[in-house]
């Protein structure tokens, strides 16, 4: 019989009135990966606090290792092997990599003197552990999203984890990284480590679980083996409802029209070079690439960040020079960043702020003060017509699920009236049900006339969402395919070489 490590027991917890979790059942085996799916104010984070002692249920048994917690500290939740890897890691970033993978060790032995020879032999076998390579000697804040996480897997493992819970740890990972991270969870199974894998994105699902577990509403809606789910049949759990999932299609004949974009020989040294494309209006068109393909600087570069060292860009057959933000603006580009969180909201502002933030100009009245009567009927508008969910325009924005921070992302670029937008990975970290309605939302735009640029690394996403699809690749366009002429296993042989 496999050995249980984890057991919940009619969990329930509330806040303020409000059902976050209502009669939550479900358990772990010793190696299984486990999958906990569900959107964004399901209650999948909530569990996660309750498991590691952080919030204490309003009722309901926790089991580890078969040992019973009514209320559950912290410290007792990792002495009892579970560790939590957040999506911000936990880690020191002004700290090098052996310090941060020793520092508990440290801590721990009570030496008041560090022997930094020990300190990197601990460090090195931590990462040889999870047979992973990094310099010992790196500060943490300058890695990658990637390797920060590898730090952070290592922790855990040499903490003695049984379970390792992993809360949305693909969000901010390329593709590549997404494959090597698997890689990695499959040895820890190996190794007898159960994983709680707490995503939305369901592709990710089918390729690594072995059993998956749904939330809706603060409820389990669903507990299966994994090879009994499609991704159609998770969407319908999460949602409630059957999405539309076909591919989105150009409501106008675009053959005669005009460029609205017209990029030629654009390069940037060392980032992207001898860039050319059109875009029309009313037209959704794709880029992607793999880590290190331009994608992103050349995003950057068309908004004004990273100038271009030379080439040329028409906007409506006029030659522009675009060197700031301002400047971009001022063309009615907008701009919408990969990293919300960290470039794209004010999470202490006001939702009525942020919607309003790119709009400022438009909004002063005769005495140079900002209308407060325009800046309020421009964010209901916005609030309208994206369906934000929210109570009321002056709350903050950290109040919003991560779908709904997104639409108050896309209302800000949208409420300074751009006739082209550039979309740096639009939905990720957000759910499947909002992540269908900003796809649908996107295509709207294009209908009705906008210039729309989509970069991505999801795949589906780009084949779903986009008329014609750029590949770049080392800083160059690779290839150009219309929407009818690939799919995903072309476009996905084709980022690595094979097609």
């Amino acid at each position: 019989m496999e050995k249980e490590i984890l057991r919940v027991e009619n969990i329930s917890k509330s806040f303020g009135g409000v059902k976050a979790l209502e009669n939550i059942n479900l358990n772990i085996k010793e190696g299984e990966i486990l999958c906990l799916v569900g959107e964004n104010g399901s209650g999948k984070s909530t569990l996660i606090k309750i498991i590691s002692g952080v919030y204490t249920a309003d009722q309901g048994d926790i089991y580890i290792n078969n040992h019973l917690y009514k209320k559950i500290k912290p410290i007792e939740s990792i002495k009892q092997g579970i560790q939590v890897i957040y999506q911000d890691f936990s880690l020191f970033p002004n700290l090098s990599v052996a310090e941060n993978l020793a520092i508990n060790k440290q801590i721990s032995s009570g030496k008041n003197i560090v022997n930094w020879k020990e300190f990197r032999q601990i460090a090195q076998r931590g990462l040889e552990d999870i047979n992973v390579s990094l310099n010992l000697d790196a500060e943490v804040g300058s890695l990658s999203t990637a390797d920060r996480q590898l730090i952070a897997i290592s922790k855990a493992v040499m903490a003695e984890a049984k379970l390792i819970i992993m809360d949305e740890p693909t969000t901010a990972l390329t593709q590549q990284e997404i494959s090597s991270l698997f890689r990695i969870i499959f040895e820890l199974k190996k190794q007898n480590i159960s994983i709680l894998f707490v995503s939305h994105k369901l592709n990710e699902i089918t390729e690594i679980a072995d059993r998956t577990i749904i939330f809706r509403n603060g409820r389990k809606v669903m507990d299966k083996n994994a090879k009994e789910l499609s991704i159609e049949s998770m969407e319908f759990h999460m949602t409630g409802r059957k999405l539309m999932s076909r591919n989105l299609q150009s409501s106008k004949d675009l053959s005669n029209v005009s460029p609205l974009l017209t990029v030629e020989k654009l390069t940037l040294g060392g980032k992207f070079n001898d860039i050319s494309f059109d875009l029309k209006p009313g037209e959704v068109l794709g880029i992607t690439g793999l880590l290190g393909s331009g994608r992103n600087e050349l995003a950057l570069s068309l908004y004004g960040v990273l100038p271009a060292d030379s080439g040329s860009v028409r906007i409506n057959c006029s030659d522009v020079n675009i060197r700031t933000i301002q400047e971009a603006k001022k063309l009615h580009i907008g701009y919408v960043p990969k990293d919300r969180i960290r470039d794209g909201i004010f999470l202490a502002q006001s939702i009525e702020n942020n919607i309003s933030a790119n709009s400022i100009d438009r909004l002063i009245n005769k005495f140079h003060l900002i209308d407060k009567q325009k800046k309020e009927t421009l964010a209901d508008k916005w609030i309208n017509d994206f369906s934000i969910k929210t109570p009321s325009r002056k709350l903050a924005a950290f109040s919003l699920s991560g779908g709904n921070q997104q639409r108050v992302v896309l209302a800000k670029s949208l409420a300074n009236e751009p006739i082209l937008l550039i979309l740096n990975s639009p939905t990720v970290g957000v759910d499947v049900g909002s992540k269908d309605e900003i796809l649908n939302l996107i295509r709207d735009l294009a209908n009705d006339g906008m210039g729309i640029i989509l970069i991505s690394d999801d795949i589906p996403e780009i084949i779903r969402t986009c008329d014609r699809i750029i590949l770049m690749q080392n800083g160059k366009v690779k290839n150009i395919f219309l929407k009818e002429e690939i799919n995903q296993e072309k476009l996905n042989n084709a980022m690595v070489g094979k097609y």
